[in-house]
């Protein structure tokens, strides 16, 4: 987009703080991937291991640093995500023990609005290791809790909440009327 997403606005608010707000409504430790420079006022910052690699990097970068089993990953161009769909996915990587739980919703796998088991690590710095950067060719070689676009429907949710901003034009339609913020 010409500059970085985390700090574009919308409704007065950056992207980054809209996304620290809904991942601190529901986690006890949140932790912002990227450069400590930029980011260190807002948090506490993990730096990848593996840098420009693209979102795999920045989640083997959180995994890699996390005492937790269970590690919620959330993209600040995701700023349609509710905390109560955070909780829903939490809920159901705790009852399925896969290592990773994704939504299948808005067209393809959310990667990015997931959670990961501590153990998907070894999984990423390995495909990392061999040059691979792709995150959903990975759910095909572990255990995947796979959560369906219907489900997530009958759960009361929408696949708008998977609606990211990638373009000055996605952004500003983010921000007219009809958007279908709080969807």
């Amino acid at each position: 987009m010409g500059s970085d997403k985390a700090f574009l606005r919308l409704e007065d608010e950056t992207l980054l703080s809209r996304a620290l707000t809904v991942a601190r409504s529901v986690a006890a430790q949140v932790r912002i991937v990227g450069e400590p420079k930029k980011f260190g006022d807002f948090g506490r910052v993990v730096e990848d291991v593996y840098r420009d690699r693209g979102p795999l990097g920045g989640i083997h970068g959180a995994l890699s640093t996390s005492a937790t089993e269970l590690n919620l990953v959330l993209a600040v161009d995701l700023p349609f995500v509710l905390p109560e769909l955070l909780t829903y996915l939490l809920v159901r990587a705790r009852a399925s023990g896969a290592l990773v739980t994704v939504a299948r919703a808005g067209g393809g796998l959310q990667p990015l609005c997931a959670v990961y088991r501590r153990g998907f690590a070894e999984v990423a710095e390995q495909s990392l290791r061999e040059g691979k950067n792709k995150i959903d060719s990975l759910f095909t070689k572990v255990q995947t809790c796979v959560i369906e676009e219907d489900e997530l429907v009958r759960a009361g949710f929408t696949a708008e909440m998977f609606r990211n901003l990638n373009t000055p034009d996605e952004l500003e339609k983010a921000k007219g009327p009809g958007s279908g913020q709080g969807s």
